[in-house]
């Protein structure tokens, strides 16, 4: 059974770090570009972040740029997102799910959506 269990989230101060991981099992991700995505209360999903499968080229939404940073480690088989200067606007379910790019969007694959971890910025 291939699952992607995302864990990190918490409960936060405006201004304070969290850093999320994404850990596979049954199949491995490596060969696939994989995205961090989230969605808010009463919104659709959102874009957040991508690295591409070598992990030598990323993504981000305009909304975290210089704020967010995400990796990977294929060896583990394991996304991370170090989450910095966070904002109340950032309180969301994070999921992640290997992603494809179509001109400048990125959409995760709805086939591997997990139970997401949530991260609450409190003001």
């Amino acid at each position: 059974q291939v699952q992607l269990v995302e864990s990190g989230g918490g409960l936060v101060q405006a201004g304070a770090s969290l850093r999320l991981s994404c850990a596979a099992s049954g199949r491995t991700f490596s060969s696939n570009d994989m995205g961090w995505f989230r969605q808010a209360p009463g919104k659709e999903r959102e874009f957040v972040a991508a690295v591409f499968w070598s992990g030598t080229s990323t993504d981000y939404a305009d909304s975290v740029k210089g704020r967010f940073t995400i990796s990977r480690d294929n060896a583990k088989n394991t996304v991370y997102l170090q989450m910095n200067s966070l904002k109340p606007e950032d309180t969301a379910v994070y999921y992640c799910a290997p992603a494809d790019r179509y001109g400048s969007t990125w959409y995760g694959r709805r086939d591997y959506w997990g139970q997401g971890t949530q991260v609450t910025v409190s003001s």
